[in-house]
């Protein structure tokens, strides 16, 4: 039996606490996530993350260091190249991405790549730019509709995202288009993390709604992760949220999709009230996709405090031998230019109840300290290949 019979790792999606040595290298320059939002909110009311140690960590506007901070706390630095979603999680369970994920943000898909698309499909794609998709539905779907035409858009992530009317259009179209996305976008030079039907309903300009019916083509990771291992030992590993998608579902015995971030910390609350001994590992994505991305640091803010609320319930459920590991996968500082993620260190913050008092303890030069410490704690083996060495002495 390890120190801790479960674990709960969540991700709070883009939160970044300050550049890393190397962020000039990828255009972001002094970003600083957690402490921009900061100097944005009139008032940050965020008592729980307070106590575990935040802005002992990180200066926060308005938010004064805890006295006897509850959590262990810490920095982590991104050891892998890039700063995507995949990235940042693949090397918290133990792989080391040397090349990173292809993103088309700024100029769409090239030509070669649509014409395949276009020729295998018999559509002609329209879009092919970085949008919103609420808004390129607006924009768009009524020509789709009407011409039969095929829209094809990116984000700021390393995705290519195809829409499909429902009724026009039809679900298991939407998909083998996807599949035929999917097989062309293996070559190297077109390599996205996931290739992502989004399909919608509605037939005119104000009525145009994306339905449930999403389905994500995503990446393998090219080698076992901590996640596989936990698995083939016998543990349970329970994902909330995007991380089914992340990792394509490898290494997972229980899978829980949210529709917000509050859902997905109501989830994880749940899953702390059943009986399980492994890993609970949640990503809560709102952050990221619906503030970060969308440059708005009070909505940023205001989404942390929703956080802060749910965090004090699950806090409350936690077990004497349950540890609960806070973090984020890289920086996404809304206060930034552009509309990409921004290459930066990320929170650790540690606690169980069984701690006597919380501290600092050394920065980490790579995220898969994470993956190792729930290696060690439950006795498992790290995968052969992965990175990463274990801090739970320390918790």
């Amino acid at each position: 039996m390890g120190k801790y019979n479960r674990i709960f790792v969540v991700v709070l999606d883009s939160l970044g606490v300050g550049a890393m040595s190397d962020s000039l290298q990828y255009g972001d320059d002094g970003v600083d996530t957690l402490g921009h939002i900061s100097e944005k909110m009139e008032k940050f009311e965020i008592p729980n993350l307070q106590r575990l140690g935040l802005a002992n960590l990180h200066p926060v506007k308005g938010v004064g260091s805890a006295e006897h901070p509850m959590g262990v706390y810490t920095k982590l630095c991104e050891k892998s190249l890039g700063k995507d979603t995949m990235t940042g999680h693949w090397e918290m369970m133990g792989l080391y991405v040397t090349k990173p994920f292809v993103t088309f943000t700024e100029h769409g898909f090239p030509k070669e790549l649509i014409d395949a698309l276009e020729k295998e499909t018999g559509r002609k794609v329209i879009g092919n730019k970085s949008a919103s998709g609420t808004a390129i539905l607006e924009e768009l779907a009524e020509e789709e509709i009407e011409k039969g035409h095929l829209i094809v858009y990116t984000s700021a992530d390393s995705v290519l995202q195809i829409c499909g009317n429902e009724e026009t259009m039809g679900l298991e179209t939407l998909y083998h288009y996807c599949e035929i996305a999917r097989r062309l976008t293996m070559k190297d030079e077109w390599k996205v993390g996931r290739v992502i039907a989004r399909p919608y309903t509605g037939k005119k300009k104000g009525e145009f709604v994306r339905t449930a019916n999403r389905h994500d083509y995503a990446l393998k990771p090219f080698g076992k992760t901590v996640l596989n291992a936990l698995k083939e030992a016998g543990f349970d590993v329970i994902s909330v949220g995007k991380i089914y998608d992340i990792f394509d579902g490898e290494g997972l015995t229980a899978s829980n999709k949210s529709k917000s971030s509050v859902q997905g910390m109501e989830q994880t609350i749940e899953i702390a009230k059943k009986e399980f001994n492994g890993l609970c590992f949640t990503n809560l994505v709102d952050f990221d996709a619906l503030w970060g991305h969308r440059r708005n640091p009070v909505g940023y803010g205001e989404e942390i405090e929703r956080f802060d609320k749910k965090l004090g319930e699950l806090l409350s459920v936690l077990r004497e031998d349950d540890l609960l590991i806070l973090t984020a996968d890289h920086g996404n500082d809304p206060t930034y230019t552009g509309t990409d993620h921004t290459r930066e260190k990320v929170p650790f913050l540690a606690y169980s109840p069984s701690m006597k008092e919380g501290k600092e303890i050394l920065e980490q030069q790579t995220f898969a300290v994470i993956g190792a410490t729930i290696a060690d704690n439950f006795g498992i083996k790290m995968p052969e290949g992965t990175i990463g060495s274990s801090i739970l002495m320390e918790l």
